[in-house]
């Protein structure tokens, strides 16, 4: 098994030095320097473009076919690295020694146990829900079971506030880059008070929002665990202390403990999903956190914003087009008639990358590793691997770059461990609040409440006409 798992890490390494070799002609980017506001940028529709605020988690060179962790390239993460690692560098800005690496451990192990959430989780008709949808409502439980913020008593008091009305200043005024926040809630020096495990400003105490990070990046993974074995029609498990965190994910959701294999492979799809610049459900979560709500309701944005077609799914639709075409000799009829009819290719594009997706780059050879044995996903993987080299030889493709994009390997990763389509989405979620909450706690440490501007392009001067008198 040893071998096994050292082969793949020497794929990962073999497809990070032919991904360096494909870009290498592009320049290297230089380290930012210290930002001066306001930024001059261009913004198109939906805030394309739009430069938000600053942050040290993480950076996505799409001409490089870049993806980087706090300065550490994804390629060496996924290769040496664990997720519990990753999710620690994310948080703390660093890589964790082996005591600190142990701690954590522990502490997102004990976090997995979550019997009051899941007793309340269970109230719910849990059973005619989606994954995502109970997943939200779990995080939402999760509130209620770490804080007491929905009391009265824990409410932020309005009467700490700076300014609460964030119309005061009128909005179309030219942005002054201020260095410090105009709304936001003043923070009291604690002192060496005794800090306690609920306390109504516990989410403005740094410590506290540490602590609900932890809680959050175990507890997502447990509740994705209970809701599929409750659409099993069996019972929640208890995480095992003999296995890693993705390795629990996996035990979790299919009730047999994985293979140091299947385990690794886990293991490394939750590091690539970890963080990717400021996509829409990062945003979200930003958006929340920026009214100085909670990071759990701010998780819950996040998670809210992954389940729109146009941002998770994708992977479960390009699963449904390999099972669609069936075999790798109805590829090209496939292809052709999709491509005639206009319509989007699951897997394929991005709105960064103009190279191939690095994260793609590896997922595709773990799939690969895994179909082994299996005539099944042989087949499927064939498919794949024939819609790829068809789709980037049309024409639509070379003219617009399009590359598969990490969704397009991942969903077969996930079947090769016998996991459903309806889970795809979800563990981008179990891997991907490691970056909510990383860059939340970032953000709420210099914090400025979001208020982006829209062009009114409607009447002036109406006169109002009582109803009897309007055609």
């Amino acid at each position: 098994m040893h071998d096994a798992l050292t082969s793949i890490r020497n794929i990962i390494l073999e497809t990070a030095e032919k991904a360096r070799l494909e870009t290498q002609s592009e320049p290297v980017p230089e380290k930012p320097a210290a930002s001066q506001w306001p930024i001059d940028c261009k913004v198109g529709p939906g805030l394309e473009g739009a430069i938000a605020c600053e942050s040290q988690v993480g950076y996505v060179n799409g001409a490089k076919g870049w993806l980087v962790y706090r300065g550490y390239d994804i390629f060496d993460l996924a290769a040496n690295a664990t997720f519990e690692e990753v999710a620690y560098l994310l948080l703390h800005g660093k890589l964790p020694n082996a005591a600190e690496l142990s701690e954590y451990k522990r502490r997102l192990f004990d976090d997995m146990h979550l019997n009051d959430t899941l007793r309340m989780l269970m109230g719910f008709p849990v059973e005619e829900m989606s994954v995502m949808g109970a997943l939200r409502l779990g995080t939402n439980l999760m509130r209620q079971e770490f804080t007491d913020m929905d009391k009265a008593a824990g409410r932020p008091k309005t009467v700490n506030a700076i300014c609460a009305d964030e119309d005061s200043i009128a909005m179309e005024c030219q942005p002054t880059g201020g260095k410090r926040a105009i709304y936001e809630f003043k923070i009291k020096n604690q002192g060496d008070r005794k800090k306690t495990a609920r306390r109504s400003d516990r989410y403005f105490e740094k410590q506290s929002a540490m602590e609900a990070c932890y809680h959050l990046i175990a507890g997502v993974s447990t509740i994705i665990g209970a809701v599929s074995r409750i659409h099993q029609g069996r019972m929640p498990l208890e995480p095992d202390p003999s296995l890693s965190h993705a390795g629990n994910l996996l035990y979790m959701i299919t009730g047999k403990p994985p293979t140091p294999v299947e385990e690794r492979i886990m293991d490394i799809a939750l590091i690539l999903h970890a963080d990717h610049g400021m996509n829409a459900s990062t945003f979200a979560s930003l958006v929340v956190a920026s009214t100085l709500s909670d990071i759990y309701f701010s998780v819950g944005s996040g998670i809210a914003a992954l389940s729109g077609p146009l941002h998770g799914g994708a992977n479960e639709a390009a699963m449904k087009n390999i099972r669609e075409i069936g075999s790798k000799e109805k590829v090209a009829s496939w292809v052709a008639e999709k491509l005639s009819k206009k319509a989007k290719i699951s897997g394929f594009g991005h709105r960064v990358y103009k190279v191939y997706d690095p994260r793609a780059k590896v997922l595709g050879p773990l799939a690969q590793f895994l179909i082994h044995d299996n005539p099944k996903n042989q087949k499927r993987y064939e498919v794949a691997k024939s819609l790829e080299k068809t789709m980037l030889a049309s024409p639509l493709a070379l003219e617009k770059n399009i590359f598969p994009n990490v969704d397009f390997y991942s969903g077969l990763v996930y079947s090769c461990l016998g996991l459903e389509d309806e889970l795809f989405t979800p563990l981008f979620a179990a891997s991907r609040v490691a970056g909510w909450t990383a860059r939340v706690f970032e953000y709420i440490q210099k914090n400025r409440i979001f208020r982006p501007r829209a062009l009114y392009t409607g009447d002036f001067n109406k006169k109002y006409v009582p109803a009897d008198q309007r055609e």
